[in-house]
């Protein structure tokens, strides 16, 4: 469905894209003028003030009037205020993997770039509330300049991921001026664009902004839809205006108790998007920021979504169900362990309708490496190492190396 006009706002106003940023709501006053706010939301506002800033986009506040589901996404709830079963200020260990201001290195072979700090709508459930709402819309010079070199000096890196905040909350110029930066750099062969405008603020793909960019492929976007009230027509113009200029697209949602924790919703989501030339990518377990027990699922619960999906669902439309371990430890898979029980010469697995089946293994004698491996490993030495320092990759090669051991 299309998304009305607020007031009967003139079309073109509306769909500008700084409009809807210029207008929207960040405060009590202005939620209060578009909702009807209940005792509970408003003693959030009154007292959270220092928890997380608030702020929606007109169009995506639309959305929500008619959506209790999307408004749990935006909306502060006394629940945020109380003492939580787990808050961490930095839930993903960012900080602890972040050799400089705007680079955060978790993943030997990729890198965050964080190149603002600004979204357009601060989500409840945000696991970056310790970094976005600063207002810092880019980044200084000298932050910029050392987060390009310190990719530069490390050649292993292949991937970088522009994330913040939101990158499509920048200029076309300064977003295309930091994609050309990174694309002059050799040994970055695929850069990312982590955003939520396709879903907030749909506006903001354009026809300039996407000729812009495409001369700089393979860049691809990586969207967050949560729910299917959010795949409205106008988003659903911006991913197909996206595609038709070559950006492969991929959706990260997380489960959110009360909004999706449910496979019924979970499919439905998934279905659109792939229909849209979007390939649902990531299921994430909500992280446990502050203030977010209200909005987390237990692990058992998303199994059994997972379970639930298994089978049933498209394996193009199912999503990878994962949890990122608190601390930094990366992500683990929550997939479905069809496993039942190790055999003197295979496994036996048991499958989504029941039927259980035992994999042989080949005889060990027969195991063998591939012929011409020596380029490739060398390539995969420099991705590994692409984290460390280089007085520390000997160690670290002669430790790992697995496959140097085998030749």
């Amino acid at each position: 469905e299309e998304v009305p006009p607020l007031n009967d706002l003139p079309p073109d106003m509306w769909s500008n894209w700084r409009w809807q940023l210029r207008k929207s709501l960040k405060s009590e006053k202005d939620y209060s003028n578009f909702f009807s706010l209940s005792e509970d939301e408003q003693e959030a506002f009154q007292k959270g003030q220092e928890l997380f800033q608030i702020r929606t986009t007109p169009y995506y506040a639309q959305i929500a009037k008619n959506s209790l589901a999307i408004r749990k996404i935006l909306m502060p709830t006394s629940k945020e205020l109380y003492d939580p079963v787990q808050a961490l200020a930095d839930p993903l260990g960012e900080n602890s993997n972040r050799p400089e201001k705007r680079i955060i290195h978790r993943y030997s072979d990729r890198v965050l770039f964080l190149v603002t700090d600004f979204c357009s709508v601060y989500c409840r459930y945000c696991t970056r509330k310790h970094f976005t709402a600063t207002n810092q819309a880019f980044p200084a010079a000298d932050e910029y300049t050392a987060a390009l070199n310190y990719i530069k000096r490390h050649p292993g890196i292949r991937e970088v991921i522009l994330s913040g905040g939101d990158p499509l909350t920048l200029s076309d110029d300064a977003l295309e001026q930091v994609v050309k930066d990174l694309r002059d750099i050799d040994h970055v062969e695929v850069i990312r664009i982590g955003t939520r405008m396709p879903v907030v603020c749909p506006m903001r793909v354009t026809e300039n902004l996407c000729r812009r960019l495409q001369k700089y492929h393979p860049v691809y976007i990586m969207t967050h839809f949560n729910h299917p009230e959010e795949v409205t027509l106008e988003a659903a113009k911006s991913l197909e205006l996206l595609a038709n200029h070559g950006f492969p697209l991929f959706n990260q949602m997380v489960l959110l108790n009360g909004v999706n924790n449910h496979p019924a919703v979970v499919q439905a989501l998934s279905r659109r998007l792939l229909y849209l030339r979007t390939k649902p990518y990531y299921a994430f377990q909500c992280d446990p920021s502050i203030g977010t027990d209200h909005l987390r699922t237990s692990v058992e619960q998303s199994k059994e979504i997972v379970n639930e999906l298994w089978g049933h669902l498209s394996g193009l439309a199912t999503p990878q169900f994962s949890l990122d371990l608190p601390g930094g430890g990366g992500k683990v898979s929550l997939s479905p362990d069809a496993s039942e029980r190790k055999e003197e010469h295979g496994w036996s697995y048991r499958g989504w309708d029941g039927l259980e089946s035992e994999y042989k293994n080949p005889e060990k004698s027969v195991s063998e490496l591939p012929e011409s491996i020596e380029p490739y490993v060398a390539e995969w030495k420099k991705l590994k190492s692409a984290k460390f320092p280089p007085e520390s990759i000997g160690a670290m090669a002669s430790k790992h190396d697995e496959i140097e051991s085998l030749l």
